[in-house]
């Protein structure tokens, strides 16, 4: 029943934004079932196209997305997303302060919290120039026993023709309905600390469900847990290496072969793995 009701809510608010005079085609629902043809990631910076978009690791939970169109995001904003940087639009979680605050910028346009301070689920669908924002919200552990219903969300951004996805602080696995919900993710962000998430099994079950092309870690504290994950997922991956915290990703240039790319955090957080 609870599986149900999510979907019929999800169902609901994408029909509401389908019928607004902009709407158009969700390519991750219509690429569901399909296998897209993809390439690999060109790594190089530079201006971008309408096709392409920038993601830049700042560190932990947040990364920086940048569209053609100059639209900024920061994922998990605590209140830093680099520095004189203010994005257009954050998202949040709220498992623990590194990745919501209370007290965000004012010049920032849209603040999108992947909880309900009011109650029940959060229901975003933005659109912003050229990008799409929804959320499917999850569960959240209480800090005790009590699991908090609706208390985080996974982000979608639907731009230059790709599907990204942000877990944000997961706290339970996906069922073939949340992939549903989901549609096809062409890059996702994974937390991968191992420990107040997912344990590396239960996260690797994720991956393996969303069957995504390009894997961005995140959330890991040292080289340890993220080499455990990346050990976890052996055989099933190409691992890159990035010395750069910054990549320009397009639907063309996606990899052949599933690949996790670890990018470095780029502006003061710990590197996590050397």
């Amino acid at each position: 029943m609870r599986t149900l009701l999510v979907y019929l809510f999800s169902l609901l608010s994408l029909a509401i934004w389908s019928q607004g005079a902009s709407a158009q085609i969700s390519r991750c629902f219509a690429m569901a079932n399909a296998n897209p043809p993809v390439r690999y990631a060109a790594l190089a910076p530079r201006k971008l196209t309408p096709q392409e978009v920038r993601i830049n690791f700042v560190g932990h939970s947040t990364f920086l997305l940048e569209t053609a169109a100059g639209v900024t995001i920061a994922t998990d904003y605590a209140g830093f997303a680099g520095f004189n940087v203010t994005p257009d639009v954050v998202t949040m979680n709220n498992a623990h302060e590194t990745h919501f605050t209370d007290y965000p910028d004012e010049k920032i346009k849209h603040v999108l919290r992947g909880w309900n301070p009011k109650g029940g689920p959060a229901q975003h669908n933005l659109r912003l120039e050229d990008v799409h924002i929804r959320n499917v919200p999850t569960d959240r552990r209480g800090w005790g026993a009590g699991i908090e219903r609706d208390g985080n969300s996974i982000f979608i951004f639907e731009v230059a023709d790709l599907c990204i996805g942000h877990l944000g602080h997961l706290h339970h696995g996906l069922t073939p309905q949340y992939r549903a919900l989901l549609g096809t993710i062409d890059v996702l962000m994974v937390p991968v600390d191992g420990t107040f998430t997912l344990g590396h099994k239960e996260m690797a079950e994720v991956v393996r469900l969303l069957r995504s092309r390009l894997i961005l870690p995140m959330h890991y504290f040292g080289g340890s847990s993220l080499q455990s994950f990346l050990t976890e997922m052996q055989g099933e991956f190409l691992v890159k290496i990035h010395d750069s915290s910054e990549v320009i990703v397009s639907q063309q240039t996606l990899p052949d072969t599933p690949t996790m790319l670890v990018l470095p955090a780029g502006h003061g957080f710990s590197r996590g793995y050397d």
